[in-house]
């Protein structure tokens, strides 16, 4: 009983601790991006490049090229406006440098930015950057090139300007850490099947995927996902393998109380539904109103 009482009395202030920065992600990993086997891994890519993909569809961002580097390491970069890197008036350092080691830091919050975004609400690409055991970030800018280098997540050095571009757009190059990691060894399927996804569900975005390791027989592979009717040409791909009671694609893309909405419906022969929905490109699986709504509508109408 002694020892209890102890322990009580010890409670005070010093056992309260706060964790800084990004310590908090590599304490617990799997609270911010589900697990560190080969899921989570793989979550990396898919925040990185849902970046790139709210640039898209603010209409700033047309292609997108993700490698999957010799090294097990990833590159993604985009054309998109390029993560601002002017001072930040309330933390006084680079805003590149806000984005990639603050959490909740992110365009997203403001109003004006994007109208539509998905991601773990600007705790995305800080994640990865501190499951990472080094990572690169290049934005291309006002005719310059613009980078900074993390290990951990913590920057080696301030953002710098280390030459000059007529291109524009964030390159972004990151190692995940096998200290964290259960695997660090990434299948093109998994990525491959996201890309696509994402150029269904993203009309006239070009997506292009290369793996850099060489296969059995020494060659690399390159798939360029676009998709110029988006919806239509998705629901044609998961239909492909029925039979279609006619071949029209019943299409919908309108805007209710200021929620834009995109349908595609396609009949078959079977009796089984198969229903995908998204919100914000985020393939929602457990359902929610959006689905619940779309059901009773149909049915109704």
């Amino acid at each position: 009983m002694a020892e209890i009482q102890n322990t009580e009395n010890n409670y005070s202030a010093s056992n309260i601790q706060v964790l800084e920065g990004l310590e908090a992600v590599r304490k617990r990993p799997a609270m911010y991006i589900g697990d560190i086997s080969e899921k989570g891994l793989h979550h990396l890519v898919n925040e990185t490049v849902d970046n790139s993909i709210d640039e898209a569809m603010a209409g700033y961002c047309t292609n997108i090229e993700v490698t999957i580097n010799e090294d097990e390491s990833i590159t993604v970069q985009d054309n998109g406006r390029g993560i601002p890197v002017d001072m930040h008036a309330k933390l006084h350092k680079s805003a590149l440098e806000v984005v990639m080691t603050v959490l909740h830091a992110g365009g997203k919050f403001d109003k004006g930015s994007y109208k539509v975004s998905g991601g773990l609400h600007g705790v995305g690409v800080s994640c990865v950057n501190a499951l990472s055991s080094r990572m690169k970030s290049q934005v291309f800018r006002d005719g310059k090139i613009y980078q900074q280098e993390y290990e951990k997540g913590k920057p080696l050095y301030p953002v710098k300007v280390v030459g000059e571009t007529d291109k524009r757009g964030t390159r972004q190059q990151f190692w995940p850490d096998p200290t964290v990691f259960t695997t660090t060894h990434y299948q093109w399927d998994i990525i491959a099947r996201r890309m696509r996804e994402l150029a269904f569900l993203n009309a006239g975005i070009r997506i292009t995927l290369r793996d850099m390791r060489p296969d059995e027989e020494g060659k690399t592979r390159e798939e360029v996902f676009h998709a110029k009717d988006g919806l239509k040409e998705f629901v044609r791909y998961v239909d492909r393998h029925r039979t279609h009671l006619f071949d029209d694609v019943i299409y919908l893309k309108t805007e209710k109380q200021g929620i834009p909405i995109e349908v595609a419906v396609m009949y078959n022969t079977d009796y089984s539904e198969n229903i995908h929905s998204y919100v914000n490109n985020i393939n929602t699986i457990e359902g929610g109103t959006h689905l619940t709504g779309f059901r009773a509508a149909l049915t109704r109408t």
